[in-house]
């Protein structure tokens, strides 16, 4: 695609969470601390579960893709701002600054995609048991998973497309820890009406698309579980769908907050905050729902980690 960008701009400064030097070193080690654990809890869930026979099912086969977009995420913007963090100029580069847009929005869009799917998969369980097999088959799951990667892998170039024929000429200072859609788009001083115009529809198809289907899905499994007379087996109807439930609404309602909304209206301070916690903290917190609430996935990282314990006394 040949781009109209002629700016002067080849590179652009990230002001980070603080311009306090006192802070730095509590940034940097307190999103070390949390980089490492979402990098070791996704690891370790992935190797949990493809160890295992008993966990392959499509349900964890759309976890573990949810781990590989989680730790897309959390990689695409906090190795960047523990370097800045650190350093006497936080600059990032023009075509680094495009290569972050591109991979955050690429790992975002395909996570609210793949959490609706997972309501779909809890809907076929529970809703429809005994077809759950035929439903949720191996072929379908390959091809709508590797459809979701396909699918945000296309709306991301979209968007990145859309910004390389953008002008940046008045400032390059970005008031943020990493280069978002957002706080771009109000750095321009090219008419960004088609871009906002874009990302608006992208959020309401992806976004609120995705936030209906869930809705309905979890409107038939709760009509569904109330259907079931005895207590126990309602209990354990709906823990195999609250620890989705519990990611999904932390989820979407920052997304939501975030980008179905002008680049006029985008309040800087704040919305560092809510990015925190879906690019940050939700790739933290994902294995630790999924594993903590879950049986199976215990028994398997038992079982896991007793064989590396066992190994060594065997030789």
């Amino acid at each position: 695609m040949e781009t109209k960008n002629q700016s002067a701009i080849q590179e652009f400064i990230l002001v980070g969470l603080s311009s306090s030097p006192e802070h730095q070193m509590a940034i940097f080690w307190g999103f070390s601390f949390l980089y490492t654990a979402a990098l070791a809890g996704n690891f370790l869930f992935i190797l949990t579960v493809c160890t295992c026979s008993k966990l392959h099912t499509p349900m964890y086969f759309l976890l573990v893709n949810l781990s590989v977009a989680n730790t897309l995420c959390i990689s695409v913007t906090v190795p960047k701002m523990l370097q800045t963090s650190l350093a006497h100029r936080k600059i990032i580069s023009f075509s680094g600054c495009i290569a972050q847009v591109y991979l955050f929005l690429w790992a975002l869009s395909t996570e609210i995609m793949l959490l609706s799917f997972m309501a779909f998969d809890r809907y076929s369980a529970i809703c429809h048991p005994l077809q759950y097999p035929v439903i949720m088959r191996k072929e379908l799951c390959l091809v709508v998973v590797t459809g979701v990667w396909v699918t945000g892998m296309v709306n991301s170039a979209v968007h990145t497309g859309l910004v390389l024929q953008l002008s940046f000429c008045d400032s390059n200072i970005i008031n943020h820890f990493f280069c978002d859609l957002p706080p771009l788009l109000a750095l321009s001083c090219s008419d960004i009406r088609i871009n906002e115009t874009m990302a608006y529809a992208a959020a309401v198809v992806f976004t609120m698309g995705s936030c209906v289907l869930t809705l309905v899905s979890y409107m038939f499994i709760l009509a569904a579980i109330f259907r079931i007379r005895s207590a126990e087996g309602k209990r354990k109807a709906f823990s195999t769908c609250s620890s989705h439930l519990l990611v999904v609404s932390f989820y979407f309602s920052t997304i939501i907050y975030t980008y179905i909304r002008p680049a006029s209206s985008y309040t800087l301070e704040e919305d560092k905050v809510v990015a925190i916690l879906f690019s940050v903290v939700t790739p933290v917190l994902n294995p630790l729902i999924y594993s903590l609430r879950n049986k199976d996935v215990k028994q398997a990282f038992r079982k896991l980690t007793g064989r590396f314990l066992l190994r060594p006394r065997l030789q």
